[in-house]
């Protein structure tokens, strides 16, 4: 009898002891669960909508640094070899010993200079959805190889998300780019499999297509022009860049102009088409020399009311 007892209790010890253990694992999980949430939630939700955030300062705390490679003439974006025929190693995360990236001061505020000796970016610390990004941007005199010969380019890349490097240059993350170029002032390049929505037409005697509100809506994964030159021209003139997101939805504007109007930004995860609605915000060195400023960024709750026919 005692000997069943015993037994008896043992079992129910046992049982009692791995229900604390199972109660204590889900108890952790959900804890995690919560705490990812609350993260995410700290990521997206920057400030309240309306305020105006600096994103830059003489320290450029909220950013970080990507470098890859000095690409050479003739090496079609491919990674460079070394003396023996082995790629080159990028040289990554907040590596920048060449000081590619600085903040210098002008009367008094803080300017991005962009050296472009080097490919790669500076990319926001912090995810962003649902937004207005303000900055002005300027060219320097320098150039260089592989570009010594072709307009001088930059970017800003938007919905930024993974590794730096999977690009064809590789250098930069998934995203969308308003292009910030010579002459291209928002023309709009996916970045890896990114895919936009766009209205366009066909430019008559080429295969470029350029934006255009009343157009037909095409799927792009390549390039699409944007719908005018609205560039500031001249040695040193400040050029005004705003660009909105909201939802799947993008708008690239130019000195005041809506220079292309985007929808259904997704990519491609193999075979599986994604949103790609929120995330970093990169600015990229590509061979010219740029410079930034005046970078700040509003939350907002709508795409802006005097925009709604863009995406009819």
């Amino acid at each position: 009898m005692n000997n069943h007892l015993l037994k008896y209790q043992h079992n129910c010890g046992f049982v009692i002891t791995k229900f604390v253990i199972i109660l204590n694992q889900f108890m952790r999980t959900l804890t995690t669960c919560f705490c990812a949430g609350l993260c995410l939630l700290l990521c997206t939700s920057f400030q309240p909508a309306g305020k105006w955030v600096n994103l830059l300062d003489k320290d450029l705390s909220q950013w970080n640094k990507y470098l890859s490679f000095k690409h050479t003439d003739g090496d079609g974006g491919k990674i460079p070899k070394d003396a023996n025929g082995k790629d080159i190693k990028a040289i990554g995360y907040n590596k920048d010993t060449a000081h590619v990236f600085s903040v210098k001061m002008e009367n008094g505020q803080p300017m991005l200079h962009i050296s472009g000796e080097i490919y790669g970016c500076v990319f926001t610390k912090q995810d962003f959805s649902n937004y207005r990004l303000m900055l002005k941007v300027r060219w320097g005199k320098n150039k260089f190889i592989p570009r010594l010969h072709e307009y001088k380019d930059s970017g800003v890349l938007y919905n930024s998300q993974g590794p730096s490097g999977v690009d064809y240059w590789h250098s930069w993350m998934l995203g969308q780019e308003f292009q910030v170029g010579e002459g291209t002032m928002g023309d709009y390049w996916p970045i890896a499999s990114a895919h936009m929505d766009i209205r366009s037409t066909k430019r008559r005697d080429t295969t470029t297509y350029i934006f255009d509100p009343k157009g037909e809506k095409h799927d792009y994964g390549g390039y699409c022009q944007a719908i005018a030159d609205y560039e500031t021209k001249g040695e040193g003139a400040w050029t005004q860049l705003e660009l909105i997101v909201f939802g799947d939805k993008a708008l690239q504007i130019v000195n005041g102009h809506v220079a292309m109007a985007l929808s259904n930004s997704r990519y491609k995860d193999g075979d599986v088409v994604k949103p790609l609605t929120h995330g970093k915000i990169q600015l990229q060195c590509e061979s010219a020399e740029v410079d930034y400023k005046d970078i700040k960024i509003q939350q907002i709750t709508a795409m802006p009311s005097q925009y709604a026919a863009y995406f009819k």
